[in-house]
């Protein structure tokens, strides 16, 4: 064949090409609409590996932190991974970062608040408006395993290289291919010899740079994505569009060119395919790379303000999707009053057919019940939706009012074999941090499970008094789980006192996981030994035991 037979055929390729590419772009527009539809108000299909879920703590962890963040203590006792998991139906890696990050710090700021509701609402009520944003998180895309903030702030340390290498690896390829016209036989040889070459050193450069050239790739299409977003014209967010498109302006020499850096979506497509091997055989991926990376140097800033604008927004579609999917919820009413909470009928967002509570107080609270009753899941409830108010703005009840709180736990502690700490030396700790947040300027609104449960009746009873009278006198409410009946009289003037209640029924004991006021009256540990078989014996004198210790106040000795 005529070496113009081989050009003549490659230009048909490449037409053929081009219009395959035209066609995927069709189908992908589409197949990223269907999951728009499909996952919307739906619990998000994602999956997280230990290394993606330390990725999306990057963002958060480089930030500075407050006082009124949630700390890690907290965030594990409520199971707030699960929280998060269920609300991630974000698009994009800035977004799940984000989200991530934004149910950690708990917002004091009314105004701040509004103006997520604000979006929340607008999102939930105007799907064409919403789509049209949620089209170009989606084509930005995820990454698995590697935070986009994390390595776009590592850019600088990389090692720079000189382009002169590529530029002649680029022009020694094209020499090769010219040579096809004149000499096809050696051309093609050449051609064979050069490639081998190139795709050494491409592969070997690719390979000390593969983490933050994915990461450069993705921020190319956030930035496309970003300047698609100002085009929407969308008045709702036109505060927003306006903000990323002063701060495209100075990425206009970055982005010229980009796309022999980046796929324009996340899976690419056969022609993205052929691409990569023009760019493994002329370089020019990295050729552009190298004089992007001068631009990152002079604009770290700017490309976080970027990253933080997309995240928001993609945060709060989330945020709209999740109310979609939780159905009953409320707004909440908060206020910078004395500590206080009322709520009706409020529910944990995670159970499949909660049992609803009502409560109105102004000062700290003890719980009582047998094991399983329900206290537990109670307080995580009033916790959870606590961090959600303040971060969501949305409450799952039917109302909810209360002051601004800072949300501490400790709840479940357990040994530190890897410290030889005990289980009350664990506890004690959990509960001093807690007690070093207290102050005067913002309430705090704690949990406390079982408190002082790892040491002896005696000192347990009195310890525990005194530290939750410390807690509930320092502005502050406390939601205190404890089996200490005593707790519920000695702390009467601080605590108001609520209880969860089971009954025995058939040889079955049955709970209802309803609150109910004052303090638990019921026993039934010892009937839980006779159902299950214990010798009469056993259970009639533990019986009599309880009788004795009320009539008089004292155990009696066993006889030698």
């Amino acid at each position: 064949m005529p070496g113009w037979g081989y050009v003549a055929v490659i230009a048909g390729v490449l037409v053929l090409l081009f219009l395959k590419s035209i066609w995927d772009e069709k189908k992908y527009t589409e197949k990223l609409y269907r999951k728009m539809e499909r996952e919307w108000g739906q619990v998000p299909q994602e999956s997280y590996t230990e290394d993606k879920y330390r990725s999306l703590q990057f963002y958060y962890n480089s930030r500075p932190k407050d006082m009124g963040d949630i700390d890690l203590i907290t965030w594990n006792d409520l199971d707030m991974d699960q929280i998060f998991m269920t609300m991630n139906n974000t698009g994009s890696a800035a977004g799940e970062e984000y989200l991530y990050a934004m149910l950690h710090t708990l917002s004091y700021s009314e105004e701040e608040l509004l103006e997520r509701n604000r979006l929340i609402e607008f999102f939930a009520k105007n799907k064409q408006q919403r789509q049209k944003l949620q089209e170009q998180f989606l084509r930005m895309g995820k990454e698995k395993n590697i935070s986009i903030y994390e390595y776009m702030n590592l850019l600088h340390l990389l090692k720079r290289e000189s382009n002169l290498p590529r530029i002649m690896s680029m022009l020694t390829m094209l020499a090769a291919f010219g040579l096809i016209v004149f000499r096809p036989v050696a051309g093609v040889i050449a051609v064979l010899v050069v490639g081998i070459f190139n795709a050494y050193q491409y592969y070997k450069r690719k390979m000390d740079i593969e983490k933050y050239f994915s990461v450069v790739s993705h921020l190319i299409r956030m930035l496309d994505g970003m300047e698609t977003l100002t085009k929407c014209d969308i008045a709702e967010i036109k505060t927003y569009t306006d903000r990323i498109r002063k701060t495209l302006k100075v990425f206009a020499g970055f982005r010229k060119g980009a796309g022999i850096v980046a796929a324009k979506k996340p899976t690419g497509d056969l022609l993205e395919g052929m691409l990569d091997y023009i760019r493994m055989l002329f370089h020019i991926d990295l050729i552009k790379f190298n004089r992007m990376l001068q631009i990152f140097d002079s604009h770290e800033k700017e490309l976080t303000e970027l990253f933080e604008t997309a995240g928001f927004l993609d945060a709060m579609i989330a945020a709209a999707s999740y109310r979609k999917l939780m159905r009953e919820w409320c707004l909440p009413v908060l206020s910078h009053a004395t500590p206080h909470l009322q709520t009706e009928n409020i529910y944990h967002p995670m159970l499949d057919a909660p049992v609803k509570a009502s409560l109105s107080e102004n000062k700290s609270v003890l719980i009582t019940g047998s094991n399983a009753s329900g206290k537990s899941t109670f307080i995580k409830t009033l916790a959870i939706n606590a961090i959600l108010a303040q971060t969501i703005y949305t409450v799952m009840a039917d109302s909810y009012e209360s002051s601004y709180f800072m949300v501490a736990s400790s709840m479940a502690l357990r040994d530190d074999i890897f410290s030889k700490e005990s289980y009350y030396i664990v506890e004690i700790k959990s509960l001093k941090r807690i007690m070093d947040r207290l102050n005067a300027k913002v309430p705090m609104l704690c949990f406390v499970d079982e408190v002082l449960r790892g040491t002896n009746t005696l000192e347990r009873i009195a310890a525990s008094t005194e530290i939750l009278a410390g807690i509930a006198e320092n502005n502050a409410m406390c939601f205190a789980a404890t089996h200490d009946i005593e707790l519920t009289h000695i702390l009467e003037a601080q605590y108001s006192n609520y209880h969860f209640q089971e009954y025995v029924e058939e040889n079955q004991v049955l709970f209802d996981y309803k609150l109910y006021p004052g303090r638990a009256v019921s026993k039934n540990a010892i009937k839980l030994l006779r159902m299950l078989g214990y010798e009469e014996r056993i259970t009639k004198r533990a019986e009599e035991r309880v009788q004795c210790f009320e009539d008089t106040g004292e155990w009696k000795r066993l006889e030698a």
